[in-house]
């Protein structure tokens, strides 16, 4: 699955502004994300963002989804 960060980019290693990431999975309402660290870690599904500077927060974008379309089910 991938998506793509849409917002202000925040951090050195954590995302940026329509840079395109690969999602390894859905926890609890957020996605594991593989971000600019190259580490996987959590991400609201709905606004994410900084958790040091919450004004920071952007959406998700679909680029591709597995064939159950869980990325579809819990970003909107």
């Amino acid at each position: 699955m991938k998506v793509r960060y849409i917002g202000k980019s925040f951090g050195v290693e954590c995302l940026t502004n329509g840079k395109i990431y690969e999602c390894i999975g859905i926890e609890d309402g957020m996605l594991r994300i593989i971000d600019d660290s190259e580490e996987d870690y959590l991400y609201s599904a709905i606004q994410p963002g900084s958790l040091e500077y919450p004004e920071l927060c952007g959406k998700w974008e679909i680029v591709e989804d597995n064939e159950n379309e869980d990325l579809s089910k819990i970003i909107k």
